[in-house]
């Protein structure tokens, strides 16, 4: 740490469930998108087995930061210790702990702590990163505490799938045409209104209607991490559908000596407690799960085609 006055915050809480459940959630940080609210998308850039090295974005009060951490993993202990590398403004460093101890069989503590620094150390932005890091901590752990407490059911709410279509095209063309979400209300059919934000190069922040099959429609908010290099788009709806309590999802634009395939790949927690209400009195997860598998994959399956057909089209036409 510098030599700037050190902001400590400890937040803590307790949960049904083994202690070695709550370290693997903690663990795995490929998978916070999915199980975390904040959290938007992490790339793992190194990893030996015990040192991880990750790139991180993530919303803090309401707006999308990025940065990149290391992370030590002792499993005996079950303690993930971090170290922000490179911070984002106004952060100058950030550092922390988390911490599981096992109460018993079922139940563990778990704790999160933070050491970080300001630059210029201004009240207003100490108050920013409090607010951010209390406010983000706090939505973690509950997160984790309800997933972590379901854990023996977490594989049946849980549900990955993709979808992909071949093109006789270029893969900028389709990449371009998925990039391109504000022109996608006039080219996309369930698409009905979707404001888009880029204050960041890469980074969009929209809010989407979607019409459904049935004719109703819905308000989706979604954050998009774009990486054209890679031919790669992720995203994280931040404020989702009543049957899921989270979605993320990426599409993937993959240029081989034929062609190239275009692949949409969709995870999602249902969110359980609003099955009943919104597809009927008998209807149960496996009855979501199909339910959303469908929906999903429509909508995408609709969005890959129309990509797949205007790069087919700029071909033809160059």
């Amino acid at each position: 740490m510098s030599a700037d006055h050190v902001h400590r915050t400890t937040h803590e809480i307790t949960v049904a469930a083994p202690a070695d459940v709550v370290y693997g959630i903690v663990s795995d940080a490929t998978k916070w998108p999915l199980y975390f609210p904040p959290n938007v998308h992490v790339e793992q850039l190194e990893f030996d087995g015990a040192r991880e090295r990750l790139r991180m974005w993530a919303m803090a009060n309401g707006r999308t930061k990025s940065w990149t951490s290391r992370r030590v993993l002792d499993r005996e202990r079950r303690r993930v210790e971090f170290r922000q590398e490179q911070s984002a403004a106004p952060v100058r460093s950030m550092r922390g702990t988390w911490i599981v101890e096992p109460l018993g069989t079922d139940r563990s503590r778990l704790t999160l702590l933070h050491d970080f620094t300001v630059a210029g150390d201004i009240a207003s932005d100490v108050e920013w990163v409090e607010r951010a890091t209390d406010t983000n901590s706090r939505a973690e752990l509950a997160s984790l505490k309800e997933l972590a407490e379901r854990w023996a059911r977490l594989d049946d709410l849980t549900l990955s799938f993709e979808d992909s279509v071949r093109v006789a095209g270029s893969a900028e063309s389709v990449y371009e045409f998925l990039y391109r979400v504000r022109d996608w209300p006039e080219l996309v059919p369930h698409v009905s209104r979707l404001d888009v934000v880029e204050d960041e190069p890469g980074v969009q922040v929209m809010s989407m209607d979607t019409r459904t099959a049935d004719g109703s429609s819905h308000t989706t908010e979604s954050v998009r991490v774009c990486f054209p290099h890679a031919g790669r788009i992720v995203y994280k709806q931040t404020v989702t559908p009543a049957l899921m309590s989270a979605h993320i999802g990426e599409w993937q634009v993959v240029p081989d000596i034929s062609g190239v395939t275009v692949v949409s790949h969709h995870s999602v927690v249902v969110r359980e407690e609003n099955i009943r209400r919104v597809l009927g009195e008998k209807a149960g997860v496996a009855e979501a799960r199909r339910y959303l598998r469908e929906a999903l994959g429509r909508n995408s399956g609709v969005t890959l085609d129309l990509a797949k057909q205007h790069a087919e089209r700029k071909a033809v036409n160059s």
